[in-house]
């Protein structure tokens, strides 16, 4: 089992990267990690975390899911990114888990795949706008689930994002 965890080149929010991945790893999970750039990216706190793969070199047949960290640089470098949001729709397409954390959802909203979906998202005046504009039902709780698409709200959401992100890939 293996998934792809996509961050943002900066200010990713550390603990949504490290909390499902530590979870991952333990569950027998393996993932690689993708970012606009590959190399060093550096968390929105002071952490860094190597991206070994650039989005746009990403397939999905090679894993069986897909997380998109949040945090402010999710909306400067991972919002408008057309190969994250062709990778996305590619994984729901083939009926695999699909989640975000925080602002990310809102790349889920532009592939098209939140259409009368249940989601949550980080409330800025922004990410809602856009949610709505891709037809998501948004609902205010920490982690939502709808079929195999998995959001969650804030950082205080990952260990529960984590446990559903694994459900739904059978762990």
């Amino acid at each position: 089992m293996k998934i792809l965890m996509v961050i943002a080149p900066k200010r990713y929010r550390e603990e949504e990267f490290e909390i499902p991945a530590k979870a991952f790893l333990n569950a027998g999970v393996s993932f690689d990690v993708a970012s606009t750039k590959t190399g060093i990216c550096e968390g929105m706190v002071g952490g860094e975390q190597e991206a070994s793969l650039l989005i746009s070199d990403a397939s999905e047949e090679n894993y069986d899911g897909i997380v998109i960290v949040g945090g402010l640089g999710a909306s400067d470098f991972l919002w408008k990114e057309e190969p994250l949001v062709e990778l996305v729709k590619q994984f729901y397409e083939k009926d695999k888990v699909v989640g975000a954390i925080c602002l990310a959802p809102v790349v889920l909203a532009r592939a098209g795949i939140l259409k009368d979906k249940q989601a949550t998202v980080f409330e800025t005046p922004a990410s809602v706008e856009l949610l709505k504009q891709g037809g998501a039902n948004i609902v205010k709780v920490p982690v939502v689930s709808d079929n195999n698409i998995i959001t969650a709200n804030h950082p205080t959401a990952a260990e529960g994002f984590a446990d559903i992100v694994l459900e739904k890939l059978g762990c």
